[in-house]
């Protein structure tokens, strides 16, 4: 709901700046307003831009965990939620939408499938709590998803916050602690 707020508050700000032009120029083309307008609404973008960078995850080398096919899981899932919420926020379709949700969803299970059986095959010693990390992490999707099928627009901002913040702090948390131990196995 803040993103509608936000772009509904730069849709009218571009409509007042484009009549504030318009009477401007009318005035004669030489009127400092007018062509200040201008300026302004040619700016819109750019500040749309500024509002929106912080919303999209992009992949930092810090969110490597040294295994190559495990950071590119990783950097599809970030893929995934960006468009997740490009459908999101900017109202597509919903059959887009909730193709993007199940993309998240989907590829979010063959991740942790791959990651648990490169666990398995080197023997992490805490394979098992890193599994009940990403069994909570599923039920509590699941959960959400149940939410969201019930009140989109109440949820998915829930939803994707929860997304985003959980990978992020997964990676940089629990995923670094097998590095060391892979690697040194042989995972690459």
């Amino acid at each position: 709901m803040g993103k509608n707020i936000t772009v509904l508050g730069l849709a009218i700000l571009g409509l007042a700046l484009l009549i504030i032009a318009g009477f401007g120029f009318m005035a004669g083309p030489t009127t400092y307003w007018a062509w200040i307008a201008v300026i302004l609404l040619a700016s819109i973008p750019w500040l749309h831009g500024r509002l929106v960078q912080n919303a999209y995850l992009t992949w930092q080398d810090s969110y490597s965990v040294g295994i190559q096919t495990l950071d590119d899981d990783h950097k599809r899932l970030l893929h995934l939620i960006n468009n997740l919420y490009t459908a999101a926020h900017y109202r597509t379709d919903m059959a887009f939408e909730r193709q993007a949700l199940n993309e998240v969803i989907d590829y979010t299970k063959t991740h942790f499938a791959r990651e648990e059986e490169l666990m398995r095959v080197h023997a992490y010693p805490d394979f098992e709590a890193h599994q009940r990390q990403h069994q909570a992490m599923i039920a509590k999707v699941n959960q959400l998803v149940g939410r969201y099928e019930q009140d989109r627009d109440g949820t998915v901002e829930d939803l994707l916050t929860y997304l985003r913040e959980w990978l992020i702090q997964h990676i940089l948390g629990t995923d670094q602690q097998y590095r060391a131990h892979l690697t040194a196995s042989g995972a690459h």
